[in-house]
């Protein structure tokens, strides 16, 4: 399961009523190791003022990579996360997440860091059961 999904949210869904905030809040509990690291990615964006800020230290466990994994392989996760912080998300590897500044200018970096020729690039043989 990806999330613990309270049952007054799950009532609220059912019938229609899901509001984003409430969403967000139960991905932030549900999955506090992805949250806190795209938390402080984001958080280093703004300190250092750049358009890109990104983790590659693998998760301390399985469990925290099963997180990064289910935060960012789910795109209504990832949408709500994005919307909630304000970036654009990129992911490689089960752990190395990247987080840009939106705008037109990140655009390039953006499209390296997702293109085919990154994705080899990042690759090593410590990475390859991840």
């Amino acid at each position: 399961m990806s999330l613990d999904v309270s049952p007054a949210l799950l009532e609220k869904a059912e019938r229609g009523e899901v509001d984003e905030r409430e969403f967000v809040d139960c991905v932030r509990t549900s999955l506090p190791y992805a949250w806190d690291m795209i938390s402080s990615l984001v958080a280093q964006l703004k300190v250092d003022g750049t358009d890109f800020a990104d983790n590659d230290v693998p998760p301390p466990s399985e469990q925290e990579r099963g997180q990064l994994l289910r935060a960012l392989a789910s795109d209504a996760i990832r949408g709500a996360l994005q919307r909630h912080f304000g970036v654009r998300l990129a992911f490689q590897n089960c752990h190395r997440v990247a987080v840009f500044a939106p705008g037109p200018e990140t655009e390039a970096r953006l499209a390296r860091f997702t293109s085919i020729r990154g994705q080899l690039l990042n690759q090593s043989p410590e990475l390859r059961d991840c």
